[in-house]
């Protein structure tokens, strides 16, 4: 049977091989896993720009120094999943970590290593042993995204479409047939279709949900929202990792301190100068994030503060050891080698999203998930530092693996007719709506939940939806709705996701949660009607 479009004519850009919309770490990397295959990859901010991966600072969490083991990292990765980690999919990942790591290296990564070339390691909170290999202190993100996008503006079957951003999935019964774009910068038309044979999202997390976030301002959850709205099914969407040490900036969003910086001894300490952690738990400032997190926030709320004291750990040396850092804080006034820095927890990972198999596989016929976007199982209700970058290169080699063994290769990219303006200088302002909604999920939907309060936030949503409101807009109200709905189902304490009325673990709840859109919006009317 002849392939018929299923779009306009005159919107059509030709059959697309392979489309990945997202241009951090996973998009990349699965697209130059695919070389030589055609790719085309969809960004819309200019490409690297737009992705939290190069924002990252701790590095990449690999058992390659000596003692140490895949089954310690799997053991570390367990603890701190809070019971919700998927063993098999764990055990996986840190098994492919050093292949993931030898990759990078060859596509020019430039990892710390000491006098004798041995890759140098560091040790984050929650981890049993040093093995989270670094660029230069905390600025491995952004390495590793300049080495990879120079990786692929040199290979010639990856095309790369800036400006535009994932409107809808197009779907013909259980299979994705095209992806809709929305053009951010006035050239070719308002939308451009694109029909497929396979689309992979690696569109990143939903921080900028948030008031306060570490998180680019394009991290809203678009490619979230459009796979539930084709019917995905979703994975986990109440976990949300709150970081505990953003600095108190003012800034939006807000300037992240390493966690690597306790690591190498900095105190958390409120006002008075007092280390208060080690009443919350006995590993004190490197107790798990979602420990950590809370004990920043209610030291917050109590009026006693919270700040990251380097000075003595630190010290004369910080400027050279997190350049990233230090530059954060002398443009806010702060030198952190004499003063003490304020910090909040920030809306930082969010463990849910689309679910998908070993393989990255989706629900959906034709759509594969990669990096934030996705919900592998191998975080758990709590990701363990610096295991995020580990996933998304090693489920992006996964995706591109798949498919590769799935679709024969086709020959040539098409080409886009049109030439479109400049890029936008940055993320989409906010509109008043979208700060009503943020300021709804920072309250209610935060680092402490209640049922009175995620109520509250899913009237809130109720009253946006009702209002005439554009596309953007309304995909992250859709994704806003399930984090409130499944954090409402879920009556108990566990990880990122804390319930004030139900403070403990509840051993009916050690499962983790499966959901559609659809259902997740029958529990929001439910609680609305009640």
């Amino acid at each position: 049977m002849p392939n018929v479009s299923p779009f306009p004519p005159q919107s059509w850009a030709g059959l697309d091989d392979v489309v990945i919309l997202g241009g951090g770490l996973a998009g990349l990397f699965c697209a130059l896993k695919l070389a030589p295959r055609p790719v085309t990859i969809v960004t819309g901010a200019p490409i690297g720009e737009g992705a939290s991966s190069a924002w990252a600072q701790g590095g990449i969490a690999a058992a390659v120094g000596p003692g140490d083991t895949v089954a310690s990292h799997v053991a570390d990765t367990i603890a701190a999943g809070a019971g919700l980690v998927d063993e098999r999919v764990a055990r996986g990942m840190a098994a492919e970590a050093a292949e993931r790591i030898h990759d990078l290296l060859a596509f020019g990564v430039p990892f710390d290593r000491d006098l004798d070339g041995r890759l140098k390691l560091s040790r984050e909170a929650a981890h049993s042993e040093r093995r989270i290999v670094r660029v230069r202190g905390d600025m491995a993100g952004r390495a590793i995204m300049t080495a990879l996008i120079a990786a692929v503006r040199k290979t010639s079957s990856i095309r790369v479409l800036e400006g535009f951003v994932g409107e809808q999935l197009r779907t013909e019964g259980p299979y994705v047939t095209g992806l809709v774009l929305r053009d951010l910068r006035g050239g070719l038309s308002d939308r451009l279709h694109l029909a497929t044979r396979a689309v992979v999202l690696a569109s990143g997390g939903i921080g900028h949900l948030y008031e306060v976030t570490t998180n680019p301002p394009e991290a809203r959850g678009g490619g979230l929202a459009i796979a539930a709205r084709a019917g995905a099914l979703l994975a986990d969407p109440e976990f949300v990792q709150f970081h505990p040490t953003a600095l108190d900036f003012g800034l939006d969003p807000a300037p992240l301190a390493t966690e690597a910086l306790r690591g190498e001894g900095a105190l958390i300490v409120d006002r008075d100068g007092r280390r208060f952690m080690f009443e919350v738990h006995p590993d004190g400032e490197l107790a798990p994030r979602d420990i950590v997190a809370r004990g920043v926030h209610e030291a917050r709320i109590s009026g006693r503060g919270a700040f990251l004291d380097c000075r003595e750990a630190i010290g004369s040396s910080f400027a050279e050891r997190f350049p990233t850092v230090y530059a954060a804080c002398r443009a806010a006034g702060f030198d952190p080698a004499r003063d003490v820095l304020p910090i909040a927890p920030a809306a930082h990972y969010h463990m849910g999203g689309i679910h998908v198999d070993a393989r990255g596989r989706s629900s959906l016929d034709g759509l594969w998930a990669c990096g934030e976007v996705a919900s592998t199982g191998a975080h758990g209700a709590n990701r363990l530092a610096s295991n995020s970058l580990l996933e998304a290169v090693v489920f992006a080699a996964r995706v591109a693996g798949d498919i590769q063994g799935l679709l024969p290769t086709s020959k040539t990219v098409p080409a886009l007719d049109g030439a479109a303006g400049e890029l936008p200088a940055g993320g989409e302002q906010d509109s008043d709506v979208m700060r009503r909604l943020r300021h709804a999920m920072s309250r209610h939907v935060g680092v402490v939940r209640s049922r009175s309060g995620l109520v509250e936030a899913l009237g809130i949503f109720a009253e946006i939806g009702a209002q005439r409101i554009g596309p953007a807009m309304r995909n992250a109200l859709v994704v806003a709705r399930l984090v409130a709905s499944a954090a409402l189902a879920r009556e108990e304490s566990r990880g990122g996701h804390f319930r004030s009325d139900f403070p403990e673990a509840d051993p009916a709840f050690a499962k983790r949660t499966f959901l559609t859109l659809a259902e997740a919006e029958r529990v929001a009317r439910g609680a609305l009607a009640a």
